[in-house]
């Protein structure tokens, strides 16, 4: 946490602002509202992001970067999708498209906004692609992760696809998309499986490691399989806990609400977190690992929206009940982090 507020925060801080100052002069103003309240709203997922170059500081002057572009472009996506002016499958996969860019520095840029109507922004999109592929020019171990980071982030991309076209399709969809890749998360249901590939937190992970010189292709693989499913299924289902209310007001897909019951819930998130403890044990210093699962409970089980939702709240205390000593700590200091930060 001494490393979190003395370098990461600041320098999350100081990206923000310039891609914020960026985002300003977006010529067209349904992208620049989008652009600018995706900074303004989801600044803790950069922060949260950052703290996977707490491992190696000495890189982090390009893991910084690198997780701010990339998770900025995927906030930025999120909201041109989720308040979209189409519900255009082929939109959705050409805007995600510079996703699979940012990470394969070998890929012919495209245009991004070709199936839409709102086009100019001034190069903003183009930007953020070109600085995770001048970041990741400078990771040393990139060629052994870039097999793994393409896998999981193309299963993202199908994600945002389907799960953003019109809501009488989505479902169906989702379904079948599930059916395809179901052996890769056996244990988990189509929702919870979906709720994994929403997950940038793998791929930040293998930036964190093609940062060593020494990363070899099946270590890359070994460090998917630990936090795939299960370290990115908690992610987003937490996510999807607090946000419950929220997305109920916006008609927005939620996988918690497939849950016969709060009871089912609370035993499947459990399971989740079960899993994910016992999955990061392969990892070198899987205490890193096991601080990540215990920060993720805090973070989003400290949220404000937790207290604003009888049901969540209830969720909450007993996700929390027999917490360690790291969830504790990290419940109160997320708190302290809101309010001064």
């Amino acid at each position: 946490m001494s490393r979190v507020y003395k370098y990461l925060l600041p320098d999350v801080r100081s990206e923000l602002g310039e891609w914020k100052r960026r985002a300003e002069a977006i010529p067209d103003p349904e992208l620049r509202r989008q652009a600018l309240a995706s900074i303004e709203t989801k600044e803790f997922h950069c922060q949260g992001g950052s703290v996977y170059a707490a491992a190696n500081l000495e890189m982090r002057h390009i893991l910084i970067p690198l997780i701010v572009a990339f998770q900025t472009i995927s906030d930025y996506l999120d909201n041109l999708c989720d308040r979209s002016t189409s519900m255009d499958a082929d939109d959705f996969r050409r805007l995600h498209q510079s996703m699979l860019d940012a990470v394969d520095p070998d890929a012919s840029l495209h245009d991004y906004y070709e199936l839409r109507d709102e086009k100019e922004d001034g190069g903003y999109l183009h930007r953020l692609v070109a600085t995770c592929r001048k970041c990741i020019g400078d990771l040393p171990g990139y060629e052994a992760a870039k097999p793994q980071i393409l896998i999981l982030v193309k299963l993202y991309t199908d994600l945002q696809v389907y799960k953003h076209i019109k809501p009488e399709l989505r479902e169906d969809a989702l379904l079948h998309w599930h059916s395809e890749y179901a052996d890769l998360a056996p244990d988990l249901s189509w929702n919870e499986f979906a709720a994994a590939t929403g997950s940038t937190l793998g791929v930040f992970m293998l930036f964190l490691a093609a940062s060593s010189k020494n990363l070899d292709p099946a270590s890359a693989e070994m460090i998917r399989h630990a936090y795939f499913p299960y370290v990115c299924g908690l992610h987003i289902m937490l996510d999807y806990l607090i946000d419950q209310d929220e997305d109920r007001i916006g008609g927005d897909l939620n996988f918690c609400n497939y849950y016969d019951s709060s009871e089912q819930m609370v035993d499947r998130i459990s399971f989740i977190v079960q899993s994910a403890r016992q999955d990061v044990r392969v990892l070198p210093s899987s205490s890193f690992h096991r601080m990540i699962i215990e920060g993720l409970l805090a973070l989003y089980l400290s949220d404000p929206k937790v207290s604003e939702q009888q049901e969540i709240r209830s969720v909450s205390r007993r996700l929390m009940k027999k917490s360690p000593l790291t969830r504790l700590f990290f419940f109160v200091n997320s708190r302290w982090i809101r309010k001064h930060i």
